[in-house]
């Protein structure tokens, strides 16, 4: 690629609002280097609304971004290309989705099928999000993830802004998620939290995790029974405060209450005999998260088949539960506090400059029709009385001093 002759301008859009300015080069930009990105802005080569600009500024949508000649492609870098999908497939991942707008798209993820590729696995939803492309648009990316064998509410980002959006509520703990499970058997408290760090399990090569009150990882997990089918199973909500890999997995065989169907933390007594499905019951049932556009994304996705169809073998009433996950914000981070903070200053700093133009017309604007005021007056208390005017000296007369001393009489 040939480095570009002539000064370009772009205009900020909203899916880069708040972005730094290195961020916005690596996203739109990539040919150009971060080195290069820093020496146009230490030079002042980088405008935005026609002014100076650092690496780590934050862009506003809207703004004007003047960028030089100039930037050469890296070599041996090119975009991901577009995986050509059969007709199949691209049925199979449209009758997933539960709703799509231009920032998201909802997903009911089946059992069975993984979130992501691996060196063995070939068939996953990353490698269907091509039939969501449009055009010269960005590829879909995925901000979550959920285990092979567990179905439900999965979110993925439909351009690069939505994904970083998505992602800072993940991570910052602002989403909430509701699971519907089967367990065995039925806990004798029927609701509360599991508060068990979870690390890798030695010899398992980090396939299985396992409880571990050293080295774990801290994990929190709201547990709330729904219904129970005498004491051979209950159906409960799970709401993970936390997310670690096989979090809600490691937490109900912990006390005692595994999964059904998860052999793999249940081993065999995960099973329930009968007609039930030997397949693991773990669904999201629900997702709700702030939506890039303002307001809150809130989804929610049917049971797959043999849960379904579990529930009713059981006795269990659908309409029982509503998945409302429960407000368990947690404080702002230091970050966070910080962030808010800085935008607050900002506002402050911004009011006050109005003031300061307010008052700068104020006092450029043409004085009242009216009698002018008196010269030499215009500094004049308002109301005040004139005072006398002082005396005037005699041709050749000395200012008056101190009084010399006095001669004798």
């Amino acid at each position: 690629m040939k480095p570009a002759e002539e000064v370009r301008q772009f205009t900020v859009g909203t899916d880069d609002d708040g972005i730094r300015l290195d961020r916005w080069f690596k996203r739109h930009l990539p040919q150009v280097g971060f080195a290069t990105v820093s020496r146009w802005a230490r030079t002042g080569q980088i405008r935005v609304d026609g002014k100076r600009a650092k690496p780590e500024d934050r862009l506003s949508a809207g703004q004007v971004l003047r960028v030089p000649p100039g930037g050469e492609a890296p070599s041996g870098k090119s975009p991901r290309p577009r995986r050509e999908l059969s007709e199949e497939e691209v049925a199979r991942a449209e009758a997933m989705v539960i709703t799509q707008d231009r920032s998201a798209i909802v997903l009911n993820k089946p059992p069975g099928l993984a979130t992501q590729g691996g060196t063995k696995m070939k068939d996953h939803v990353d490698g269907l999000l091509d039939a969501f492309v449009r055009g010269e648009e960005a590829r879909p990316r995925l901000v979550h993830r959920l285990d092979k064998d567990t179905s439900g509410v999965l979110l993925v980002a439909r351009t690069p802004g939505s994904a970083a959006f998505f992602s800072k509520r993940f991570s910052g703990r602002s989403a909430r998620k509701v699971y519907w499970a089967l367990v065995m058997g039925v806990p004798d408290v029927l609701e509360g939290t599991i508060e068990a760090p979870i690390a890798k399990q030695p010899g398992t090569g980090g396939e299985k995790m396992h409880v571990d009150e050293e080295n774990g990882q801290p994990a929190k997990t709201r547990y709330r029974v729904i219904d129970r089918a005498a004491k051979r199973a209950a159906w409960v909500e799970l709401q993970p405060l936390t997310g670690r890999t096989h979090q809600l997995r490691v937490h109900m065989a912990a006390i005692g209450h595994p999964i059904v169907g998860d052999g793999k933390y249940g081993g065999p007594e995960a099973f329930l005999t009968g007609s039930i499905s030997r397949k693991m019951h773990l669904h999201a049932r629900r997702l709700i998260i702030d939506h890039p556009d303002g307001g809150k994304l809130d989804v929610t996705a049917e049971l797959p088949p043999h849960f379904a169809t579990s529930m009713e073998q059981l006795g269990f009433d659908l309409s029982l539960s509503d998945a409302l996950p429960e407000d368990d914000t947690p404080p702002p981070s230091r970050t966070e506090k910080k962030q808010i903070a800085k935008a607050h200053a900002k506002q402050y700093r911004k009011e006050r400059r109005g003031e300061r133009r307010k008052r700068g017309a104020s006092d450029d604007a043409p004085p009242r029709r009216g009698k002018p005021a008196p010269a030499g007056k215009t500094g004049a208390r308002s109301g005040a009385k004139p005072g006398p005017k002082p005396a005037a000296r005699r041709p050749g007369a000395k200012p008056a001093g101190k009084p010399g001393p006095r001669g004798r009489k």
